[in-house]
C-alpha cells in the first residue's frame, strides 16, 4: 500500500510538471506573438448615439469620412428607426450614410437584427413590445428582408452582420434562441448569396465556437478595462495574443475563418453615460492618451482588421475642446492609407 501511494504521488508530480511546462510554453508563445503589418482600421458609427450626445449626426459622419479619412465602417440598422410604425418604412438616414460611403469608396459592414450595437443592445420597435415572440419573429424577419432588399445593390455594403454578440447574455434582451438566429442567417443568405455573413462574439467572455461555426467572417470584441456594478473597474490580465491562441483553438474545432476585431475599446466604460465622466473618471478605463497603446495591443492579437468603438465619444470631446483622442485617431487612419 505504501508503494502504491508513493507511485500515485510520483504520477501526480509528473502530471503537474507537464502542465506547468505546457503552461509556460503557451505563455512564452503568446508573449512573442508577431505584429501584423498590414492592418485595416475602421469604426462603428451609430447615428442614434451621436444624436443622444446632442450633436448633428450628419456633421459627425462627414467629419469621420473627411477629417479622419475613415474608409471602413460598421453601421447598425435599428429596427425602431426604419419601422417606427408597423408597415411604415423610413430609410432616409441610412440611405444618406450608405450613399456617402459609396461616394468616397468606403466599405460598410451593415449590422442588422434586433440585437445590434449600443445600449440597450436589443432595439425593439415599441409597437411590438406586447406581441408574442412568434409574432415578433415574423416582424423581425420582415424587417431583415426589407433592409437586405434595399441595400444589396449598394457597392459600399460588403458584409451583413446578423445580430450582435447573439451568444452573449448582455443587455436588455429576451431569452436567446439559436434556432431563430439560424432562421435569420438563412434568410439573409437566401436574399443575398453574394455577400458574406458576419457573426460576432465576446472576446473575453465567450467560447467563439457556436458563433464562428455559423459565420463566413467572425468578429470579436476586444476590451482591456471594463466596469461592473459589483466589482467596479477590472482590467483583464491577458496578453494580446490570448486572442491569437483562442482563435487557433476555435478554428481547430470549426475550421478556419476570416476574422476581425469588430469592437476595439476606445472610449471609457464606467458607471453611467461616458459623456458625463470627468477626465479623472475616464482615466480609470480609457484615458485621453490611450488610443495608440490600444492600437499597439490589438496589433499583436493575430488579427489584421480592427473597428474602434467610440468615435462618437471622440468627436463630442473634440467639440468640448479636448481633441486628443480625435487627433490620435486621425494620425492612425491617415498613416494606414499611405
Amino acid at each position: 500500500m505504501k508503494y502504491q501511494k508513493k507511485g500515485h504521488h510520483q504520477i501526480l508530480r509528473a502530471l503537474i510538471g507537464v502542465l506547468l511546462c505546457v503552461g509556460l510554453a503557451i505563455y512564452v508563445l503568446i508573449q512573442r506573438a508577431p505584429v501584423r503589418e498590414l492592418r485595416v482600421w475602421g469604426v462603428t458609427f451609430s447615428h442614434t448615439y451621436a444624436q443622444s450626445l446632442g450633436i448633428s449626426w450628419v456633421e459627425m459622419y462627414e467629419a469621420i469620412l473627411k477629417d479622419l479619412g475613415v474608409r471602413d465602417l460598421r453601421i447598425p440598422v435599428y429596427w425602431p428607426e426604419v419601422e417606427p410604425r408597423i408597415g411604415e418604412w423610413h430609410f432616409d438616414d441610412y440611405d444618406y450614410q450608405l450613399g456617402r460611403a459609396n461616394d468616397v469608396g468606403a466599405k460598410v459592414i451593415l449590422a442588422i437584427g434586433r440585437k445590434v450595437p449600443r445600449w440597450p443592445e436589443c432595439h425593439e420597435a415599441s409597437w411590438a413590445r406586447n406581441m408574442s415572440e412568434t409574432e415578433k419573429d415574423k416582424l423581425i424577419l420582415n424587417y431583415l428582408q426589407k433592409v437586405v432588399e434595399r441595400y444589396r445593390s449598394y457597392p459600399s455594403v460588403v458584409v451583413w452582420q446578423v445580430e450582435n454578440e447573439p451568444f452573449l447574455p448582455f443587455g436588455i434582451c429576451p431569452p436567446f434562441r439559436k434556432e431563430f438566429l439560424d432562421q435569420e442567417i438563412a434568410l439573409v443568405r437566401e436574399l443575398d448569396p453574394s455577400r458574406p455573413i458576419m457573426i460576432t462574439d465576446s472576446g473575453e467572455l465567450s467560447a467563439w465556437v457556436p458563433a464562428m461555426s455559423r459565420a463566413d467572417i467572425f468578429g470579436t470584441t476586444m476590451y482591456r478595462t471594463i466596469y461592473n456594478g459589483r466589482i467596479g473597474y477590472f482590467t483583464y490580465p491577458l496578453p494580446p495574443s490570448f486572442f491569437r491562441l483562442k482563435r487557433a483553438v476555435a478554428e481547430l474545432l470549426v475550421g478556419k475563418r476570416p476574422g476581425v476585431v469588430i469592437e476595439l475599446q476606445a472610449e471609457p466604460w464606467g458607471p453611467g453615460a461616458s459623456q458625463y465622466f470627468s477626465r479623472a473618471e475616464r482615466e480609470k478605463s480609457f484615458g485621453d492618451d490611450d488610443l495608440p497603446q490600444m492600437a499597439a495591443y490589438a496589433a499583436r492579437s493575430g488579427f489584421d482588421s480592427f473597428y474602434f468603438w467610440g468615435v462618437e465619444f471622440w468627436y463630442s470631446l473634440k467639440l468640448k475642446g479636448e481633441p486628443k483622442l480625435w487627433e490620435d485617431a486621425r494620425t492612425l487612419f491617415h498613416e494606414s492609407h499611405k
